[in-house]
């Protein structure tokens, strides 16, 4: 009986060969174009609340009242962040001077008025206006702060005097009216010294007008509107006011006696607020029945139709203003779902807004006709016939190319049939140039385009072979348009990295060849990444690579020939070393099996797997003691998936033949 010794090296654990899928998608182009300039916007702005927004039209900036966060932020007319002034106590209402060189905020919690120089951006005056007072309203005018002032039914108005050496503030100047809340206070250049004063907190609150020109106020007429008056605004003509409430929703009345001079037409309302631009453009803000604010526009009076622009969030109704050109309006907004504000910024509020709806199947075979449609709609309806611009925006044309006009039809509708030459995401922008009384609109749709399907082949799949074979692969592409560039990867089995074995042209062929060095099993793969017009391609063929194997025998004396095979003799106080190689792989063994001949056959004698060293090694050590007249034959073998891991395929190796002497 033969006894074996074995040199062992340490044990590493194996991963499972693993095979690597190549995820192929059509490319997806992001087309269009740049945006006219009287495009509207919504930006977010640094701002949690909106007590107020006042436009300095000298310094090109908005002003805001962050009320809960006790500070004031200054935006561009683009809203864009310029500086926030902090440490302004529950700041509330916002004027700006005449000469836009000083902005006056209310602090309620502070009990003063305070003075925000508009070149430096910060406080630099202070008015207290008695501890208690919670000023929360204010105007400034002819030299003067009119401030609306206390809680509830102990409200009152009251005054800075700034023409004096020391400003004075006086209290209780409130006339004609008793008021239930801080009075709105409202006044303008056109009007000068005149004072106007509402009481929105209750439906029966009251409007005053006061003359201020000795400086106290006087009530020139007052009037009770039904309906909670959110808002009002002194008309540029110096004539009259607008005011919007819950019950009228938006009129105009005269400065002189408060009565009705026109009322607008705009949806129901939860609350309003009020804009007048300078050439005195109306707009009003409301709360429609479907919780989502609108901003109506009167361009012309409460004759016109209105301009209506879902702002699709709810208005900060205290803030909306029009810059001092009277060509763009900014909303403060509040976007479903989010807690800190917007600004929307109308560019061309007096326009009638427009919505182009463009519709296309969702996909499409390239080279085929599919049909574009859709309509276009308007606040103020469009004429059969308008024509539209269209733009196609692929591949081939990341930079648009036009398709000329197409016209509506009576209502509005439009359809037209186009063939699309390029493959994946292909827009199609339909745009309404706009008028005299209707505002540029743009509608986009886009369809993915399918490809013309691409041959590509790559031959050796299923084909094994021996540890350190060279293998030619060869990848075939058929038709493509434009594109012949093909990849060709090795992924070997096991922890060995992918990589990249040629990356070229075809040949006039379609072929690209190369040749790498086997050994390991390994999923060869050909890429093609397509073009605008042929798709993207992928191809596996998978190696099998038999794994390196040598075994040999050594320390005997003589060889011997038995028959016709020739022993390698030893003698029985000696020992067989048997050396076996394989390509070496963290963790992996060796299959040895021994065979003794015995009654005319061979048969096993034993078998087992031994662990190889770093460098593939294992020496396998039988003792022949007592084993003389043996005739014994060995091999080594590499057994996929047994012999410590699967990189390699299963290889068994020759029989070494030995026996045994005294």
């Amino acid at each position: 009986m033969l006894f074996g010794g074995l040199f062992i090296v340490r044990k590493r654990a194996l991963s499972a060969a693993t095979s690597f899928a190549v995820l192929l998608s059509s490319a997806a182009l992001v087309a269009g174009s740049a945006a006219p300039a009287a495009a509207d916007s919504v930006v977010p702005l640094n701002v949690g609340t909106v007590g107020d927004m006042v436009v300095d039209g000298v310094h090109q900036r908005l002003y805001f009242s962050d009320t809960y966060n006790s500070r004031v932020v200054v935006t561009d007319f683009a809203g864009r962040f310029v500086k926030a002034i902090p440490d302004l106590a529950y700041v509330r209402d916002l004027d700006l001077s005449a000469d836009s060189g000083t902005v006056y905020a209310a602090l309620e919690n502070a009990d003063k008025l305070v003075a925000i120089d508009t070149e430096r951006l910060a406080v630099t005056a202070e008015y207290p206006t008695g501890q208690g007072t919670k000023p929360s309203t204010v105007a400034a005018v002819d030299g003067r702060l009119w401030f609306g002032y206390g809680e509830n039914w102990d409200s009152e108005l009251g005054s800075v005097d700034l023409t004096t050496a020391v400003p004075t503030v006086a209290l209780a100047l409130t006339t004609g009216a008793d008021w239930s809340s801080p009075p709105t206070l409202r006044t303008h250049p056109a009007a000068p010294g005149t004072l106007v004063a509402a009481d929105g907190a209750i439906s029966s609150g009251p409007i005053v007008v006061y003359d201020t020109g000795s400086g106290t106020p006087v009530a020139r007429t007052s009037t009770q509107r039904q309906g909670f008056v959110n808002d009002i605004e002194i008309a540029p003509d110096g004539k009259s006011v607008v005011a919007a409430d819950r019950v009228t929703s938006l009129t105009r009345l005269s400065l002189t006696d408060l009565s009705e001079l026109e009322s607008f037409p705009v949806s129901w309302s939860s609350e309003g607020g009020v804009a007048v631009a300078p050439d005195g453009t109306v707009a009003g803000a409301t709360g429609d029945r479907d919780d989502v604010g609108d901003v109506f526009v009167f361009a012309g009076g409460s004759g016109t139709p209105a301009s209506v622009r879902d702002t699709r969030s709810w208005p900060a109704y205290d803030g909306m203003q029009w810059a001092p050109d009277s060509t763009r309006l900014f909303v403060p907004v509040q976007l479903p779902g989010q807690s800190a504000y917007s600004l929307r910024i109308y560019t061309s509020p007096k326009l009638h807004a427009v919505t182009v709806t463009v519709k296309v199947p969702s996909g499409a075979p390239i080279n085929k006709p599919l049909t574009v449609s859709g309509s276009v709609a308007s606040t103020l309806r469009l004429p059969s016939g308008t024509p539209l611009t269209v733009t196609r925006y692929d591949a081939e044309n990341p930079g648009g190319k036009a398709l000329g006009t197409r016209p509506t039809a009576a209502n509005g509708t439009f359809s037209f049939p186009d063939t699309p030459a390029a493959a994946g995401k292909v827009s199609y922008r339909v745009a309404y140039p706009g008028d005299a009384k209707h505002a540029y609109s743009t509608g986009t749709a886009a369809v993915q385009v399918t490809p013309f399907s691409t041959y590509l082949k790559l031959d050796q799949n299923r084909r094994t072979v021996d540890y350190g074979t060279n293998v030619t692969y060869t990848a075939s592409l058929g038709w493509s348009y434009r594109n012949r560039v093909v990849e060709i990867w090795a992924d070997p089995y096991g922890s060995e990295p992918k990589r990249l074995l040629k990356r070229g042209t075809v040949n006039s062929a379609g072929k690209l060849s190369v040749t790498t060095r086997m050994t390991r099993d390994t999923w060869v793969t050909a890429d093609f990444a397509g073009d605008t017009r042929s798709g993207r391609a992928h191809v596996g063929s998978t190696v099998y690579t038999r794994a390196g194997l040598t075994t040999s025998l050594s320390r005997h004396y003589k060889w011997s020939k038995i028959g016709t095979i020739w022993y390698q003799t030893y003698h029985q106080t000696g020992d067989v070393l048997v050396t076996a190689w394989n390509n070496p792989y963290p963790g992996r063994t060796t299959k040895y099996e021994v065979q003794v001949w015995y009654a005319g056959a061979w048969r096993t004698g034993s078998e087992e797997y031994v662990r190889l060293d770093s460098g593939g090694m294992a020496y396998i050590l039988f003792d022949g003691a007592g084993a003389a007249g043996v005739r014994a034959r060995v091999r080594t073998a590499y057994v996929d998936g047994v012999s410590g891991d699967n990189v390699n395929t299963t290889i068994h190796g020759a029989w070494k033949y030995f026996n045994v002497t005294r």
